[in-house]
């Protein structure tokens, strides 16, 4: 059965990330139907190699064990409904703004013998290794990025379950591999469980050393005035636009004013916002 969350359990977790150690999990939050019925589908998009984007630490090699579907809002009502879980719009509300929009949602599908990720932070922090790419006085002063990752198998220390470093999302930095492996803790948890956390804090995939499939779906939230990852506007289908609810219409930033031509605002003639 699914978990039920409470406004006390909002506030842990919002309180965690905020000021504690940066992620919190939910166990069991959805049932044993959405979680098959999520898997059938990640798994017929992505039984070809390819897809795999970003932080494979050296391991190039073993990229095809490593598979990654895009735009998942296209390919399922379950998507739909998991991407505007109630905690997931409540937690990240308090953190990045009420009108905080969706920048990716997509699956990682690590088959075994996936080498798993280098430890990182995630966009728009993730070239922080590089300061020339951020303004001056970059910092951990406030949030520009949750995630949130849903676990579609049981994750065991075996498997490769998510490893992060906590209490990091308060520097502002990005990790080495050596400061990472000594903070690092991994979080095994049953299939269907919600991890949230802010995209400073320090985390990876680690190695699937066992005989079966370790797959992640994972949620990218910004403020309003953060370009998105994915270009969802142009890539959302027509149909789930038209049946959004208000709270999806708010995660593909429909609702969004700017930018907008303001010659034509300030005359009267500007049509309708979309």
């Amino acid at each position: 059965m699914a978990r039920t969350i409470s406004n006390d359990d909002i506030k842990l977790a919002t309180d965690a990330l905020l000021d504690g150690q940066g992620y919190f999990l939910f166990e069991s939050v959805f049932d044993s139907d959405e979680v098959a019925a999520a898997n059938e589908i990640i798994n017929a998009h992505s039984n070809n190699p390819g897809g795999a984007t970003h932080f494979q630490g050296g391991n190039e090699d073993r990229i095809d064990l490593q598979r990654r579907v895009w735009n998942l809002l296209n390919k399922g009502q379950v998507f739909v409904d998991m991407v505007q879980h109630p905690a997931v719009m409540a937690i990240f509300s308090k953190i990045l703004g009420r009108q905080f929009i969706l920048g990716s949602f997509a699956a990682n599908r690590l088959l075994p013998g996936a080498a798993g990720q280098e430890p990182h932070i995630d966009y728009p922090y993730w070239d922080m290794h590089d300061p020339s790419e951020f303004p001056h006085g970059m910092n951990a002063g406030f949030h520009m990025n949750c995630q949130s990752l849903i676990a579609m198998h049981d994750f065991t220390i075996e498997n490769g379950a998510t490893a992060v470093a906590p209490h990091s999302q308060k520097r502002g930095v990005y990790p080495t591999n050596g400061e990472f492996e000594k903070e690092q803790i991994q979080l095994p948890c049953p299939a269907g469980s919600l991890l949230v956390f802010t995209g400073l804090t320090w985390h990876c995939a680690m190695p699937n050393n066992s005989a079966a499939d370790r797959t992640s779906v994972l949620g990218q939230y910004l403020p309003k005035f953060v370009k998105p990852m994915e270009d969802l506007k142009r890539s959302v289908a027509p149909d789930v636009v038209a049946n959004a609810t208000p709270e999806l219409r708010q995660l593909l930033g429909l609702e969004l004013r700017y930018p907008e031509l303001l010659e034509e605002a300030e005359s009267g003639n500007a049509e309708g916002r979309v």
